[in-house]
């Protein structure tokens, strides 16, 4: 009886472990014809994710993660999942994963793809897939997949634009990256130490890679909270020298300027002048947004019923006005002008019935 008790015990923890699997609410157990194979991975922690960046994704919002095997007949493929609080995590771990050599793809909010590999991220999932090989209908199939993931919620927030301010004339292609803490700065390996940057001020970062005439240049824009922030980091940044082989001034240039809360930082193998060329082109430009709901008198039910009546009110008040003065004036025309303008005789006829006869 005790060796019943303990396989219904186990059947339980089995099923229910089964169970935790198939509903873990990241990726669906079906799209688009392939089959989730059970059981699949699943982790709350970063490192499973991602074992050399962990810290990397912590910053950007980790929250969990899920990698499972699809099948379809003969056909298989692979996926990986990763969630973060925000869509600014998603966004900001696209960035970074994002090769040169990927192609755009028309995949969810945005997506990369090199071969048989895509990535792409929807609301505040990240995903990458492989394929086994490539088909007509691979890029349908993941589209199926991305509207198959949680959806973002009415209120979810947008992607940073903070990229945006990157010129996009001589930019290297898929070269932007997001970041959000010291981790990621370091990864990339940014012009300028996390120290300088100061994390602690709530800033973010965004580079981009350039190739000019004379050489290649990494622009750095660092967002800050304020403009008074920004312009106290700037003469931190104006005052750091970077550990570089050559000098400013040797063929190597490390120019910076602020414009609004932004401090934008030019630094690689470029003459000043053309480091100063770069920078001229960031310039900020403040937009104010207004996404809550503006209430107006309309919106009362009351207020419209009394808007009716008072419409009401004033055309019955027209038209008394308009017929009291054509009385009016009918009545001054008769006085003034007898005979001249109104019951003139000579236009009146009188049809006579002569009955008597």
């Amino acid at each position: 009886m005790k060796h019943i008790r303990n396989l219904a015990l186990l059947l339980l923890v089995l099923g229910s472990a089964a169970a935790a699997q198939e509903g873990s609410g990241l990726l669906p157990a079906q799209f688009a014809g392939w089959q989730k194979v059970l059981p699949s991975q699943v982790s709350r922690e970063a490192a499973a994710a991602e074992p050399v960046h962990a810290a990397v994704l912590r910053e950007f919002g980790f929250t969990d993660f899920e990698a499972a095997t699809y099948t379809r007949g003969e056909r298989q493929l692979e996926v990986r999942a990763a969630r973060f609080a925000d869509t600014t995590g998603a966004y900001g771990a696209f960035t970074f994963y994002q090769q040169p050599q990927m192609q755009a793809e028309t995949i969810g909010d945005q997506a990369r793809s090199n071969g048989v590999r895509v990535l792409f991220y929807r609301g505040s999932v990240l995903v990458e897939a492989k394929l086994d090989r490539l088909t007509a209908m691979s890029a349908a199939d993941l589209r199926r997949l991305a509207a198959a993931l949680p959806q973002p919620g009415p209120n979810a927030a947008r992607a940073p634009h903070l990229l945006n301010y990157l010129p996009a004339e001589a930019l290297d292609r898929n070269s932007g990256r997001y970041i959000v803490g010291p981790a990621g700065l370091a990864a990339v390996e940014a012009p300028l130490p996390a120290a300088v940057v100061d994390f602690g001020r709530n800033p973010e970062v965004a580079l981009g890679s350039y190739q000019t005439r004379q050489g290649s240049a990494t622009l750095m824009l660092i967002a800050y909270p304020t403009p008074q922030i920004a312009a106290e980091r700037l003469r931190a940044v104006a005052g750091y020298r970077p550990p570089a082989e050559g000098t400013p001034g040797d063929g190597m240039a490390f120019l910076a300027k602020r414009t609004g809360p932004l401090v934008a930082l030019v630094a690689g193998e470029v003459s000043p002048a053309e480091a100063k060329s770069l920078l001229d082109q960031v310039n900020y430009d403040a937009e104010v947004t207004w996404d809550e709901r503006v209430y107006s008198a309309r919106d009362n039910i009351g207020n419209l019923v009394m808007g009716v009546f008072t419409l009401i009110g004033v055309l019955l008040l027209f038209t008394l006005v308009v017929g009291i003065s054509f009385g009016g004036l009918r009545i001054l025309a008769k006085r003034f002008f007898p005979d001249r303008v109104f019951d003139r005789s000579q236009d009146v006829e009188i049809i006579q019935l002569n009955l008597r006869d």
